[in-house]
């Protein structure tokens, strides 16, 4: 009898990649790959430029000396805030009506106009420092927060969809350690833990956090330019920039009818008659590697060894690159969300001292970028419909829906 043939069908797997970028990891992966890949002969995409040159390209090492990022509240400004904080409160308004009308500004206004301004054509980023938070209710420090920062950015975003279970449009975000709570077994993402958050970006136009109090011992806000990672790339490995700018698949934790989807990490806008040629980086790394109680979805592709290689590039040139900031309680720090991309040493708390951030995710018309092609159906449920009656602001922490295990087990 003749021999019969049979044929292995390798089915492709996951790369040993986790959460947490490991450097040893990431050197065996890029000397195998310029090993046995020709990616010295890689080109960078068609359009994409070779260099990007503008004040968005920036090292931490240094940059204290050229841009002052902090604008210190005067006396007068504070002033002027608990004038308009009186004046919202005696509207009567539920917190969804905070506008640059309702709380009213017209000294400051013109200063937080150019922290937009600093913010989309400028460095990228910019703190507001002093705000009075120990002498305010939560609720009220809210108001505070979200007064100012309608005046840098009015439209705020939808960050959750649902609320103590009803459907809701919630608009702030509390970022702290829950793993010392009740909600401890469904945290599917660092924001909720004292752990170390690796570089990433949120979604939305503008990514602005509020201090309503610092960790006992550490938690660095760290800060890096994608633009200046997109030199180095395309300078060093243009392949990488290539694979960043194909399609991915992102675990979507349980989206109902959606177990994931597809798109570029990496994209690039050429120059118009209105806007400068741009590059905007938007990802989160547990998507692809996944975070506490949310694993990765075997049953979705894995991720290849060039995405897994390019994640890890992304991290340690952001940690290369970063600023670190001195983030105090009280600070208000902004950021584009599509040009700076951040991340947080780990932390930790004491019963007296804990970290407490509140969250906002912003845009601003005046000065938004044009939203790239592949990130408009994300934008369109982050802005669209978020209407002044249905906001949320929820005064007390909790694990949102795209964070929580437990959301993911039950569909």
């Amino acid at each position: 009898m003749g021999s019969i043939a049979t044929e292995t069908i390798v089915q492709p797997q996951q790369p040993d990649i986790g959460y947490h970028p490991d450097f040893e990891k990431y050197q065996a992966r890029t000397k195998y790959r310029l090993q046995t890949e020709p990616l010295q002969e890689k080109s960078l995409p068609a359009g994409f430029p070779k260099q990007l040159v503008s004040d968005l390209v920036w090292e931490g090492e240094g940059l204290a000396d050229k841009y002052d990022w902090t604008y210190v509240l005067s006396a007068e400004d504070v002033e002027e805030l608990e004038a308009a904080l009186t004046h919202f409160k005696s509207l009567n308004k539920p917190l969804g009506y905070i506008s640059q009308e309702t709380f009213p500004l017209p000294n400051l206004h013109g200063t937080l106009r150019e922290v937009s301004r600093e913010l989309h054509s400028g460095h990228g980023f910019k703190v507001v420092r002093g705000i009075p938070v120990d002498r305010h209710s939560r609720e009220d420090n809210i108001i505070l927060y979200a007064g100012v920062s309608s005046h840098v950015a009015p439209i705020r975003g939808r960050q959750d969809n649902a609320y103590k279970g009803q459907a809701a449009d919630v608009v702030l975000n509390h970022i702290k350690d829950l793993s010392t709570t009740a909600e401890k077994a469904s945290i599917g993402a660092p924001a909720y833990t004292t752990d170390k958050q690796v570089f990433h970006t949120d979604a939305g136009d503008i990514v602005s956090l509020f201090a309503l109090s610092t960790a006992a011992k550490g938690g660095k806000s760290r800060l890096a330019s994608t633009w200046r990672v997109y030199n180095e790339l395309a300078a060093t490995r243009p392949d990488l920039i290539e694979t960043l700018s194909q399609d991915w698949f992102a675990d979507t934790f349980g989206k109902p009818g959606l177990p994931y989807s597809a798109r570029p990490l990496l994209f690039y806008q050429p120059a118009t008659s209105q806007s400068p040629e741009r590059v905007a980086l938007q990802y989160a790394r547990r998507v692809f590697t996944g975070f506490g109680a949310l694993p990765r979805s075997k049953d979705i592709p894995p991720i290849t060894e060039a995405q897994a290689e390019a994640l890890d590039a992304l991290h340690f040139l952001g940690e290369k690159f970063n600023v670190g900031l001195d983030f105090r309680k009280g600070d208000i720090q902004y950021v584009n969300n599509l040009a700076v991309f951040h991340a947080r040493d780990g932390f930790e708390d004491t019963p007296e001292q804990q970290r407490h951030l509140v969250r906002l995710w912003l845009r601003d018309p005046e000065y938004a970028w044009d939203t790239p092609e592949g990130l408009e159906e994300r934008w369109a449920y982050l802005y669209d419909g978020v209407t002044p009656e249905k906001q949320v602001f929820p005064l007390e922490p909790y694990v949102r829906s795209s964070s929580n295990g437990e959301t993911r087990a039950k569909n």
